[in-house]
């Protein structure tokens, strides 16, 4: 039975999904052809990822394909509760409301595990850990399942180092067309979309410090840069910072851009990269944000106890003074900002990723016991049909190799 904030806001969601079916023109094809040979008949689908337009879509066409849907959030501060509705009014088994505590998060997630499910998609890692840990019981129905984030991987590969990953995983997120496209352009544009409709601030002029120079990392400081600001890059990583260099942005520590910085993103997937110690040298009226998966980057609860002071600003934004006359702010409780502030990444970029999913999910049923691996690539073939789809629906059209291109390049028994 599910559980939701009202089913009447169902109207309003469907709106919503329904803009996005018609801006998603690879899922509308895979809902097409999943209606037709129902991959997923009798296979019951567990789903935790940020419960708004473009995942509930997602949940339609897996159950176009005969999926039984079990859906939860990923964050207490993401899911749409007009979305939620709208999924229940559809016939869907939903668990989640907006702003929900931590311990009704961890009960959305028990409610949708206890229903045995065989394949588990997955926005972070809570359902495979809740697996794990608490319902042991439920690993022998599991075929498998897929992981939608970097954080979500690292806690995949720390778990199959530990010889503890119980079934085969997918890694969605290193798919070329999920890095390549939903990391960097989605999650570049969705931040600054959240920032900017939260603060009502200009960005052009201002110091932006975007920490972490991966593939997110990179479209923040690529749209920040797009915006007119400064942009610094704090970095960990020797490689990733002297990439940063050549590709114009000033590269420091973070206690040196503390300084500095107007705007604060954190995009790293750690803990701990903006402390008491950084606060203390920001300027007044410094903007933290976070688009790293757990609010854990921007040290909120050191923030809270050297306030002397705090208020609700805006929507979205707290503000704690640390000394007289010195205001910092905090978007979205330090939670995923593009998410918490926004409605996430465009359509078009959660059209790819999404479909990979799809596609990754339906491979996982279709070689049911034939995978020995933990950690899975994204196959190639699932790959290259999403990218060759959405050129075809682009209307581009691309070169293709001859018998004796493809000879000197790959060899003649390719």
């Amino acid at each position: 039975m599910s559980s939701i904030k009202d089913i009447n806001l169902a109207p309003s969601g469907e709106h919503k999904i329904e803009w996005v079916r018609r801006n998603c023109p690879l899922l509308r094809g895979l809902e097409e052809d999943f209606s037709k040979t129902k991959p997923f008949k009798g296979i019951k689908v567990a789903l935790s990822v940020h419960l708004e337009a473009k995942t509930a879509y997602l949940c339609k066409v897996l159950a176009a394909g005969g999926a039984e849907m079990y859906i939860t959030g990923s964050n207490p501060l993401s899911t749409q509760d007009d979305v939620a509705a709208a999924l229940v009014k559809a016939g869907l088994e939903v668990f989640a409301w907006y702003d929900c505590t931590a311990e009704e998060y961890d009960a959305n997630i028990e409610k949708v595990l206890e229903n045995h499910c065989n394949i588990i998609i997955d926005d972070g890692g809570d359902l495979v850990h809740m697996l794990n840990t608490k319902f042991r019981d439920c690993l022998p129905d599991v075929i498998g399942g897929c992981e939608e984030t970097t954080t979500g991987i690292l806690r995949l590969k720390a778990l199959a180092k530990e010889d503890k990953l119980e079934f085969p995983m997918v890694l969605v997120n290193d798919a070329d067309c999920k890095h390549l496209f939903d990391n960097r352009y989605g999650t570049g544009q969705s931040v600054w979309d959240g920032i900017n409709r939260t603060t009502n601030l200009i960005v052009a002029g201002k110091s932006v410090v975007v920490a972490g120079y991966g593939w997110c990392g990179k479209g923040v400081a690529m749209r920040a840069k797009g915006l007119g600001a400064k942009v610094i890059v704090t970095e960990v990583d020797a490689v990733k910072a002297i990439e940063a260099v050549m590709d114009g942005f000033e590269v420091m520590t973070m206690r040196e851009a503390a300084k500095i910085g107007d705007f604060f993103v954190t995009v790293t997937g750690c803990k701990d990269v903006i402390t008491p110690e950084d606060f203390k040298l920001m300027k007044n009226g410094a903007i933290m944000c976070n688009a790293g998966h757990f609010d854990v980057e921007v040290d909120v609860a050191g923030l809270k106890k050297m306030a002397i002071n705090s208020a609700e600003m805006r929507n979205n934004i707290m503000g704690y003074e640390i000394e007289k006359d010195k205001w910092l702010y905090v978007l979205g409780e330090g939670r995923l900002v593009n998410l918490a502030c926004g409605d996430g990444h465009p359509a078009e970029i959660m059209d790819m990723s999404f479909a990979i999913q799809a596609l990754s999910a339906k491979y996982l049923v279709e070689h049911k016991g034939e995978l020995n691996e933990k950690l899975i690539k994204v196959p190639e073939v699932v790959d290259k049909e999403v990218a060759r789809r959405k050129l075809s629906y682009l209307g581009v059209e691309i070169d293709t190799l001859s018998k004796d291109q493809e000879e000197y390049l790959f060899g003649a028994d390719h």
